[in-house]
């Protein structure tokens, strides 16, 4: 088991069409397979946000998800800085 030394946070912006596609359902369900915690949500402008905390290979497995997003969505733009993690716990969609 790694301990929270190892553990990064990935504070995600993607635009697109990415609302009203289930692309914030479909990123819960696929950080909860991947075990990493964080919360997802809608932006006024359009965008999602999201918020990853795990692994690096696990977020670096969601930041790549979320540059495919959902079945029917279509991504046009991820951006990614890599945070101090702050021990996110669990994985939600906020509103």
């Amino acid at each position: 088991m790694p301990d929270d030394s190892d553990r990064v946070r990935a504070h995600v912006f993607v635009s697109g069409r990415v609302q009203g596609v289930y692309f914030r359902a479909t990123t819960r369900d696929t950080a909860r397979e991947h075990g990493v915690d964080g919360w997802v949500r809608n932006l006024d402008d359009g965008r999602v946000e999201a918020v990853f905390e795990g692994s690096r290979d696990t977020v670096e497995s969601l930041v790549a998800f979320c540059e495919e997003g959902s079945p029917a969505a279509s991504v046009e733009d991820v951006t990614v800085d890599y945070e101090t993690p702050r021990g996110a716990d669990g994985f939600r969609v906020r509103r």
